[in-house]
């Protein structure tokens, strides 16, 4: 259930720490705080009214009992009916149970074995992500991109903030596959296609993660050649390589060598707490005896153009068959049975 005791207690925390002119020297941190603050605010608001409208329908209810009125037992009903459906998409605010869902999200798209169809998918996937940002007014930055040899994309991230990007877009962590008929071959047969997605939460600088700087390589180089549409191309590219992890990190969309330093540092610390999650993850199922299969093998979503149109979650079984609408963004229906699914699943872990 919503913790209304436990949330005025965090606000009246985060208003001592908003309060303090010494936070607004770090405008991200600043702005993460007075942001949650906002949030909370609304949730309260919200379920303090659903609990005095729950109050007068009942009392309503027990004047009907001691005196029948028609009219007043349909407004009743109706009311009640209301409310049903109010709590019903408000289940949903209770299922953001991982500590960084208010976060913003990394998200990277990687084109699979598949040559130009894989680059031309990979590129498909995150033009789908950022008309489902635009539809929810989320400011997305790019922060690296890697055109294709003929077409499409061979990576690409992108940071997406706004109310719980990092909650909702989890769910698209994994490998997606589309099935259609190709049209990079000249005999138009039908093809499969694979793109990983990664998404992990951008983390600031108090989150505990030991990173000793002798493990990590820093290469410096100029952004130029085929980049991406949104690269810079005059601003100088810097590379980050997690020796340890083989993690590598690209960002070249700043206007300075010394930003895209920053950035860099960002997504890794953000990229090595995915892996950290991930491996407690692995072993919770290794305690359970559950097998977790590699990420290559672990495709998550079909979207199938030809013969038919659909799009399935293998994970929640969430189908939709306007396969068009999704690519155009409308994924709430997947990232809404994910949380419902991952819930289960914790529940019966």
């Amino acid at each position: 259930m919503f913790d209304l005791p436990g949330r005025r207690a965090r606000l009246e925390a985060l208003d001592k720490e908003i309060a303090d002119p010494s936070l607004w020297d770090d405008p991200r941190r600043a702005g993460r705080l007075t942001q949650e603050a906002s949030r909370i605010r609304d949730e309260l608001a919200t379920w303090e009214g659903l609990g005095r409208r729950a109050g007068d329908a009942r009392d309503l209810a027990e004047l009907l009992d001691a005196e029948p009125d028609p009219a007043v037992e349909a407004e009743v009903s109706a009311e009640l009916d209301a409310l049903a459906a109010e709590l019903e998409r408000r289940e949903l605010d209770l299922l953001y149970t991982d500590p960084y869902s208010d976060n913003p999200a990394l998200l990277s798209v990687h084109a699979g074995a598949g040559g130009t169809d894989s680059q031309d998918w990979a590129e498909m996937l995150l033009r789908m992500y950022l008309r489902w940002a635009e539809q929810n007014r989320m400011p997305v930055d790019f922060i690296e991109e890697s055109a294709g040899e003929e077409a499409g994309i061979k990576s690409a991230t992108i940071r997406i903030a706004g109310d719980r990007a990092f909650g909702r877009l989890r769910s698209e962590r994994g490998v997606h596959r589309l099935v259609r008929l190709s049209p990079f071959d000249s005999a138009h047969r039908r093809h499969t296609s694979f793109a990983l997605v990664e998404v992990s939460p951008e983390v600031e600088d108090e989150v505990d993660l030991d990173i000793n700087p002798d493990d990590v390589r820093v290469d410096v180089f100029r952004s130029s050649g085929a980049g991406g549409q949104h690269v810079n191309k005059t601003s100088s590219a810097v590379r980050l390589t997690h020796i340890p992890t083989g993690i590598v990190v690209t960002c070249q969309n700043e206007r300075s060598q010394q930003q895209n330093r920053d950035v860099a540092w960002r997504v890794l610390r953000s990229r090595l707490l995915a892996l950290k999650q991930a491996a407690h993850a692995e072993h919770l199922a290794e305690l359970k005896g559950d097998s977790m299969p590699a990420e290559w093998g672990s495709q998550i979503r079909s979207y199938v153009l030809h013969p038919y149109t659909m799009v399935k979650d293998h994970r929640t079984g969430v189908e939709v068959g306007n396969a068009q609408a999704v690519l155009d963004g409308a994924i709430d229906p997947f990232i809404d049975g994910y949380l419902r699914w991952a819930a289960r699943e914790e529940a019966a872990a």
